[in-house]
């Protein structure tokens, strides 16, 4: 009988990555899904949201080397050879984003933020009853809403694709290939 190897396990996701992630999940469904449109906890959800996204900005630079942008930033070079290799059949692992998973985290974080912002603006004299801000910040939501499922599901087809439970792994901060 031969022995079987062992899956391959790293480190990866710190905790204020962890933490990051999971309380921004928490603000994003709680505004959606359960808080009134405009009242104080929505208001006080969406401010927390703000400032796990302005935390989160700064551990990108400052953070433990997986949480830092530059091992991941999604430059054209390493967008191009990761499409490359997708295109040919390989599913290169990575241990942290790879440039697609970048991308998305970006375009989440840039929309949580535009929706913070324009949230904000609603609130002030200066825009109070506008309604064209009102819609940008519903469409802003509604794209929230499609990038969140996009991200769910693409998590969900790398984890099978890649072997790594994507989902135990921003909970643990351990990836472990199968």
């Amino acid at each position: 009988m031969t022995p079987t190897a062992l899956p391959r396990q790293e480190k990866v996701w710190d905790i204020v990555v962890r933490l990051f992630h999971w309380s921004l999940v928490a603000c994003v469904l709680a505004n959606l899904l359960l808080l009134e449109e405009g009242d104080p906890p929505h208001r006080w959800a969406g401010y927390i949201a703000l400032g796990l996204i302005a935390l989160r900005l700064v551990w990108g630079f400052v953070g433990s080397r997986h949480a830092r942008f530059a091992s991941f930033f999604p430059t054209p070079s390493r967008l191009k050879a990761h499409l490359g290799a997708v295109k040919q059949g390989q599913h290169p692992q990575t241990v942290g984003h790879n440039p697609l998973g970048a991308l998305m985290m970006f375009a989440l974080m840039g929309l949580v933020l535009s929706l913070g912002v324009s949230g904000y603006l609603m609130g002030t004299d200066q825009f109070w009853g506008e309604e064209w801000l009102e819609e940008v910040h519903e469409a802003l939501a509604t794209l929230l809403q499609v990038a969140v499922l996009l991200h769910v599901a693409a998590a969900l087809l790398m984890s099978r694709i890649e072997r790594v439970n994507l989902v135990r792994a921003m909970i643990t901060g351990i990836k472990t290939w199968r």
